[in-house]
């Protein structure tokens, strides 16, 4: 992570002495953004895990750095399904963790298939909201966001709802035989780094 906040604040700052105000742009956002999770973190009194940390600032990385500035999103065909479905598990994940952690991590109280529906729902919701701003950013400054508009949205929301479904899916599991591989043991570990919001789990897991 360090490494990457240095590679962007480093070609920020050699950018602005080339006047190449657009890639200085790109990495002063790329910075900001990945910078945004620890801080939210550090808020809110939250310990994020280390894989966690590196997700967020490695996809802040790929999809503005990289997409934008070096022009990945039209050079790999690939690169902007594999940011989408990364996204929605990612927030799929983020939203079983925030309802998990209403029931204050209480397993018996947790429905596992409502906390699963949400999780999809917000990964959902967070991907229709992005193709809203896609398209607000191409009526509004005749950007070229949605590429080729109607397919590319809609292509968009398909892998949303499929990243949606392997977090929800996730989080059902985690639930009902705590065992839902490697992003079951990333909820586990978020978990038990902040168990002062899972009490009930942790007075479980005494037992």
């Amino acid at each position: 992570m360090l490494v990457i906040w240095a590679l962007l604040l480093s070609t920020a700052v050699i950018s602005l002495g080339l006047s190449r105000w657009s890639l200085a742009f790109v990495s002063f956002a790329t910075l900001a953004l990945s910078l945004v999770p620890p801080l939210l973190a550090a808020r809110w009194s939250l310990t994020l895990p280390l894989p966690f940390l590196m997700f967020t600032t490695l996809f802040f990385f790929a999809s503005i750095f990289l997409g934008e500035a070096f022009d990945f999103y039209e050079r790999l065909w690939w690169w902007d399904i594999a940011l989408h479905g990364l996204s929605a598990i990612g927030f799929g994940l983020t939203g079983f963790l925030f309802v998990f952690m209403l029931f204050e991590g209480d397993r018996l109280a947790a429905p596992p298939s409502a906390i699963a529906f949400i999780s999809f729902c917000v990964a959902m919701t967070v991907g229709a909201i992005w193709e809203i701003f896609e398209f607000t950013m191409d009526l509004s400054f005749g950007l070229n966001m949605q590429k080729s508009g109607l397919n590319d949205t809609m292509g968009d929301l398909i892998v949303d709802a499929f990243g949606g479904l392997i977090a929800s899916l996730t989080g059902y599991y985690y639930l009902r035989s705590n065992a839902a591989g490697l992003l079951g043991r990333g909820l586990g570990q978020f978990i038990e780094m902040n168990q002062r919001l899972y009490r009930k789990y942790k007075h479980r897991m005494k037992k």
